[in-house]
């Protein structure tokens, strides 16, 4: 329970930042143009407020419904539906009476926002943390693959070392192999080495849609060996007398070197006794120990990080400022190549809502995790803010976009028609992404 209570403040924290900057994106301008702002809410105020006060024209307060935020600007279409304003002469202080280049640049404030808080957090991780990898050329024992990899061709302990006959770079790490394997479709062949040997393996045009079927969330895991440290208490571990420092090689009569092949073959005999193998000050013994209904016996890895070479990249800060750009840039455009898999029959089924993005922040809080996170939600924030549905910020501006090419403003009985349908897709939206986090809650 506590674990949920930290990931949920994260989040919650998380959010409230992005959304308070977000709103405070179409505030400023909208201030400096002459437009009242009625209203600067963090979450959404339907029925009451948990707390609101009002200073000159604005009202700033806290809704109940944390779902985002909003700022209500006089004289426009926005999701408050206000129809009875709309329907009285436009007063020179209403976004309606401001010229569409301003109003252009009061929508655009809030994505702005966003895409240049994601660079300057970067940054701030970058300088104050660094930068720590894991890269594939150190990865000494191969990795393991998933069912997916291994149905195409991959086997455990492959190292990868070019794409179609290119050498990977040398800062190259498993994750974004995965995630060239994942979106670029114009890889075709891998070659990998395992036990001195090389082989080439073919990667089909569907790989990605294949992963997402197969609901697999890591392709590849960096493979190491399996020395116990941590014992759990009246666990089946404890009770075979296993010790800290034991290495694990074997259960019942096969090899599980590696902590990936130990999980998987007591994942097979869930609640069975086995022969648990393992070396002890030079000797080998066999320990019956008992498998819990989940298919564990108790017993923790050492830190996988003891087995490899760390590459720590140290930036000062005017280093840290281009490559923050540089890392923003890079993680928006890995986002939006993964957004063209939301369209296809397997990937609509791994969206997820407000228990998904929760379930990326670590159990214990951790500054430089929370905003790495916040960085990368913010620049999501901002792509999906700029589509070009009515309701986002992205919508009024393909409407404004219209005014400034045709020289005219679409009728406000289409507007109003367009944002209540945005309004609605983007409710269905949301009921499907936390549905998808409700029935995975359960079939897990």
């Amino acid at each position: 329970m506590e674990e949920i209570l930290i990931k949920a403040a994260q989040l919650i924290l998380s959010l409230s930042i992005l959304v308070v900057l977000h709103e405070a994106g179409h505030f400023i301008p909208a201030k400096l143009f002459g437009v009242r702002v009625e209203k600067f809410y963090l979450f959404f105020d339907a029925w009451f407020s948990l707390f609101k006060v009002k200073k000159g024209d604005t009202e700033y307060g806290i809704g109940w419904l944390p779902l985002g935020g909003y700022v209500k600007l006089s004289g426009m279409i926005d999701e408050s539906m206000d129809k009875e304003q709309m329907a009285k002469p436009a007063q020179p202080w209403e976004f309606r009476s401001k010229p569409a280049w301003q109003r252009l640049i009061i929508m655009l404030g809030g994505v702005t926002v966003n895409l240049i808080l994601g660079m300057i957090i970067y940054a701030g991780v970058l300088w104050t943390w660094g930068e720590n990898y894991i890269a594939a050329k150190d990865v000494t024992y191969g990795v393991h693959v998933s069912k997916t990899a291994e149905t195409i061709g991959f086997k455990d302990g492959d190292q990868i070392i070019a794409f179609d006959g290119s050498a990977i770079p040398e800062d190259y790490t498993y994750g974004m192999i995965s995630k060239d394997l994942l979106l670029n479709t114009e890889i075709n062949q891998v070659t990998v080495v395992n036990n001195g040997q090389e082989r080439v393996v073919t990667i089909p045009s569907d790989f990605g849609q294949q992963v997402l079927a197969n609901n697999e969330k890591q392709i590849f895991a960096e493979r190491v060996p399996f020395i116990a440290d941590t014992i759990l208490p009246k666990s089946g571990a404890e009770e075979a007398g296993l010790q800290k420092g034991d290495q694990i090689i074997g259960v019942n009569g096969k090899n599980a070197a590696y902590f990936s092949e130990f999980v998987k073959a007591v994942q097979e005999v869930k609640g069975e006794t086995v022969q648990i193998r393992v070396k002890r000050n030079g000797e080998t013994l066999e320990l019956p120990t008992k498998v819990s209904e989940e298919g564990k016996i108790g017993v923790g890895n050492q830190s996988p990080l003891v087995y490899f070479n760390i590459t720590k990249k140290e930036y000062g800060f005017f280093e840290a400022i281009p490559a923050g750009i540089s890392k923003a840039g890079s993680t928006i455009k890995g986002y939006v190549d993964q957004f063209s898999l939301v369209f296809t029959k397997e990937g609509i089924t791994q969206l997820g809502g407000f228990g998904a993005i929760g379930s990326m922040f670590p159990s214990t809080w951790d500054w430089h995790s929370f905003w790495s996170l916040t960085a990368f939600l913010s620049l999501v924030l901002a792509f999906m803010n700029v589509l070009p549905i009515p309701a986002l910020d992205g919508g009024h501006v393909m409407f404004l976009m219209y005014e400034i090419i045709a020289g005219k403003k679409p009728g406000e009985r289409f507007m109003e028609t367009a944002q209540m349908a945005g309004m609605l897709l983007l409710l269905s939206f949301l009921l499907f992404a936390n549905g998808n986090d409700i029935l995975r809650l359960f079939n897990s």
